[in-house]
């Protein structure tokens, strides 16, 4: 697991998670790019300046900014990625009142997953953000419902390189979560913290995303998992009809 260096340069991280969000989900306006980093409209600015000078990004004909040469090619879907992020959100911020943790949107890719949208709770002590972050799916609760429900050399292309006793651990950890729908991580990503997680049943149209609910491992509890792992499986759900209803935006 990656943590956060103890001496960010809270610049450089603003910067690479524009990029990121960049390749992701296609092109953002200056405004939408500052409301997504948390920063002023001028920084905004400034940070995509520099992003277009180092061909992180490039500005559009409608003055939008998308990814530059460096970032294009071998990024997930950008049309289904932001439709799914606007699709989940609500869902998303529903849970977290009902529940008062964090929840999390995430993508599969590879042998890991990627979040790409987070609701935060308003408890002092909780879950951040993890908006651009990746984990390995194995060890996330949202990759292992998505593992759980993926075909057979997805698994074993993401277990590649784990050593026969964890593989064998996974797998029946997989079988678990097929069985009741969820997947737990207690600790496994991240000491303290503790996530339920449930795979987004979307198809093979649509690139495979699963949500968490993330809490401190203080706050967690056996006897409410079952009733966090209905609550997250129902969101799950939800989202899945919600894509099925929503149009697809027409192609540019």
């Amino acid at each position: 697991m990656k943590n956060k260096p103890p001496y960010a340069i809270a610049s450089v991280d603003a910067a690479l998670l524009l990029a990121t969000l960049l390749q992701q989900e296609g092109p953002l306006r200056v405004t939408d790019a500052a409301e997504r980093i948390g920063v002023s409209v001028s920084t905004a600015h400034r940070l995509l300046g520099m992003l277009v000078y180092r061909d992180f990004a490039e500005q559009l004909a409608d003055r939008r900014y998308g990814p530059g040469p460096l970032m294009q090619g071998g990024g997930l879907p950008q049309a289904s990625l932001a439709r799914l992020r606007e699709v989940a959100l609500p869902r998303l911020r529903r849970l977290v009142e009902e529940l008062g943790e964090t929840a999390n949107l995430m993508v599969l890719s590879g042998a890991d997953v990627r979040f790409v949208a987070t609701v935060e709770c308003q408890q002092i002590l909780r879950v951040g953000d993890r908006t651009g972050r990746t984990l390995p799916a194995y060890l996330s609760s949202g990759g292992k419902a998505l593992l759980a429900a993926a075909p057979a050399d997805v698994v074993t292309a993401a277990l590649a390189g784990l050593d026969e006793t964890t593989t064998a651990r996974v797998r029946r950890e997989l079988r678990t979560v097929r069985r009741r729908g969820f997947a737990l991580n207690d600790q496994e990503t991240e000491t303290g913290l503790t996530a339920v997680g449930a795979a987004v049943p979307t198809g093979t149209d649509a690139s495979p995303a699963a949500i968490s609910l993330a809490l401190p491992s203080a706050r967690f509890s056996r006897d409410r998992l079952p009733a966090w792992g209905s609550a997250v499986t129902a969101a799950a759900a939800a989202i899945a009809a919600d894509l099925a209803a929503a149009p697809t935006p027409a192609r540019p």
